[in-house]
């Protein structure tokens, strides 16, 4: 498969350009960006060629495939072109900004047939990926509760690039970048959403929220709290399930549970084998026809989590979706 890379905004462009570059199923063809000297300078840094014509690349038939790590505003119509251009499409989250606009690229991807995936490297952790079987095998019970904590120090350290400070460019700030993790894990955990209620404070003072919490009701009667910031030191990602059968919980690479099954004994969860992350699955899924990572549906998931996030914590209640 060619690979074209879209947008060299975000922060993890050369890890997904390194990923293509070094899997020998996929070739990575060419950059583009609408910041034309930006675009170059990351094109000559990886010894890719730069055009400044997205349209070059679009109606290339020999390019299959884009991966997209434009700044989010970009992405509704940035996702529109290469699906009606029948690219297969590889997302850096979220998806889009609003719903509206969600729901219109998400039409387009469905229309095009080729293969989708959003970046959600999270659930390929082993330990996620065993608190998931976990939840799944029954063994805790009924679901009740889900806590996922996931930050670092971006802000108060002042390593993150100025513009994801940009809420036109990023649409938030903590929540919406490192806090998707939380959110597109509780969903994958917990189901459909049916409340959240947001506190968002600004610790560093750059026009957006750099620490944030969200807690959501899901339809099954479960409550999930998302927690993200950019903010905290040596803190490291935290995950808890309770059940009405049993608990687990995952501190760094540390993942224990118990329960009724253990005889209220806490032991060591069981990991499985490491999984590639989702850009080297969504090559497979590509060249090969495996399943891709997750869905169209999914990443539209994100996005309403996200607007609903927001729109709790601009009007002060609880949003219902």
């Amino acid at each position: 498969m060619k690979v074209a890379i879209i947008g060299t905004w975000h922060v993890h462009t050369e890890e997904y350009t390194r990923a293509i570059l070094e899997n020998p199923k996929a070739e990575a063809v060419a950059v583009w960006d609408s910041d034309a000297a930006r675009g170059k300078a990351f094109a000559d840094k990886m010894g890719l060629p730069f055009t400044a014509d997205l349209d070059s690349i679009l109606n290339d038939a020999d390019i299959d495939s884009i991966v997209l790590c434009s700044a989010t505003c970009d992405h509704p119509a940035l996702l529109q072109k290469a699906a009606a251009a029948k690219k297969n499409i590889f997302t850096e989250k979220v998806f889009t900004i609003g719903v509206e606009d969600a729901e219109k690229a998400a039409e387009a991807v469905r229309a095009s047939g080729k293969v989708f995936t959003i970046s959600y490297p999270h659930r390929t952790f082993p330990t996620l990926r065993a608190a998931k079987a976990m939840l799944d095998s029954g063994k805790l019970g009924r679901v009740t509760y889900a806590r996922v904590r996931n930050v670092h120090n971006g802000s108060s350290a002042d390593w993150l690039p100025p513009h994801f400070y940009d809420k036109a460019q990023c649409g938030g700030g903590a929540m919406i970048d490192l806090g998707a993790h939380p959110m597109y894990t509780l969903y994958w955990l917990l189901g459909a959403p049916k409340t959240i209620t947001s506190t968002f404070t600004a610790v560093t003072n750059r026009g957006v929220e750099d620490n944030a919490v969200s807690v959501i009701e899901f339809e099954n009667g479960a409550i999930g709290v998302s927690e993200t910031g950019f903010v905290s030191e040596c803190n490291p990602y935290t995950l808890e399930i309770s059940g009405t059968d049993g608990s687990l919980m995952i501190h760094g690479e540390s993942a224990r549970w118990g329960g009724k099954a253990t005889g209220g004994k806490w032991v060591d969860l069981e990991l499985p084998e490491k999984v590639a992350l989702p850009i080297d699955q969504w090559v497979d899924a590509v060249t090969e026809g495996a399943p891709a990572p997750s869905t169209v549906d999914e990443a539209v998931m994100l996005t309403r989590l996200m607007d609903g996030a927001y729109k709790s914590f601009e009007s002060g209640t609880k949003f219902t979706f």
